[in-house]
Order: C-alpha cells, then structure tokens, then sequence
C-alpha cells in the first residue's frame, strides 16, 4: 500500500505555531464549522455531552437553549464548561479539532449585553424553515462560552514543522 502521507510516519515535531497563525486557523475552524459538543457535569456528578448548533463571535461560541434544559440547569449551578468542534474527518492527515475550556453564562433576550451576539446569530433561516415570521426575532436567550484556554488539534502542522496540538490562552 502507498504511503500517501510520509510527513505523517516521522516522529511528532515539538515546535509552537506563531500565536498570530494559530488565531487565524481557530477563528477558521469556528467559522467554518457549527455543531458543538458541550459537555456539562449533572448535580450527581455525571457527565452529560449535548451537541449544538453554535455560531461564533471571535473566540467564543453561542448557541440558543431553554433555561430549563439540563445543560443549562447545569450551567446556572457550575459554569465551568468544555466544548468540542471537529472538522469532517476522513483520516488523520484530516484531523481538525478544538477543545474549548472555559466557563458559560447565559444572557436573556433582552440584555442590552445579548444584541451584539444576536447580530452575529443567524436565526433568519431557522425561523424560515419552521414556518415563522423573519420580521419577528427570537425571545430565546442565549448561552456564550468564553474559553480561558483551547486545545486545537490539526496534523497538517506536522508538514510545516509544528506539533499537531497546540494550545492557546487569552492575553
């Protein structure tokens, strides 16, 4: 069998992207992608892993929820959350990931906070597909991640000379 990928069989590299060029493939990835794995721990201390469709603004995602859903009921009573994004994968050459660590807060429709998100929000189309008014927005709130560190995986880099994990934080 040919080795399509040679760069792959070396050993793992162990240098850091430049922060500006590992920025730039984030906001690529979160841009270009729109479901989310937000994972939530449970009063008992079960884990509970819920995917959403989310849109971004800068380096936090959001997503609409009922304040009675349990990952929301979870978050009122622990804010720490952690979120998974993935690109299509169809080998490892392809894997393309990020790992949000942070903590969530929910903003009711009406916060003067919630308009900018609302902005970047494209809740036209879901209104259009379920039969309602485009003239008429949502009244959801909405629940924001902010990471205070992700953990983006890309194996590409390996072919560039960098290490396919690397992790970036907030200045």
């Amino acid at each position: 069998m040919p080795l399509t990928n040679p760069w792959l069989a070396g050993p793992t590299l162990d240098h850091d992207l430049p922060r500006e060029q590992l920025e730039d493939r984030i906001l690529n990835l979160l841009s270009t992608q729109n479901l989310a794995v937000i994972a939530t721990v449970n009063k008992d201390g079960t884990p509970v892993a819920t995917p959403v469709r989310y849109y971004s603004l800068g380096f936090e995602i959001f997503y609409t929820s009922w304040n009675a859903s349990v990952k929301s009921r979870n978050l009122r009573r622990d804010p720490r959350v952690s979120a998974g994004i993935a690109a299509q994968l169809v080998g490892q050459a392809s894997s393309r990931g990020a790992q949000l660590f942070g903590t969530a807060r929910t903003l009711e429709r009406d916060d003067p906070e919630a308009e900018s998100y609302w902005e970047a929000f494209r809740w036209q189309s879901d209104h259009a597909e379920r039969g309602r008014s485009v003239h008429e927005p949502p009244t959801d709130p909405l629940t924001i991640i902010t990471p205070s560190r992700i953990l983006y995986t890309e194996h590409w880099l390996r072919r560039s000379g960098y290490r396919p994990r690397q992790t970036w934080r907030p200045l």
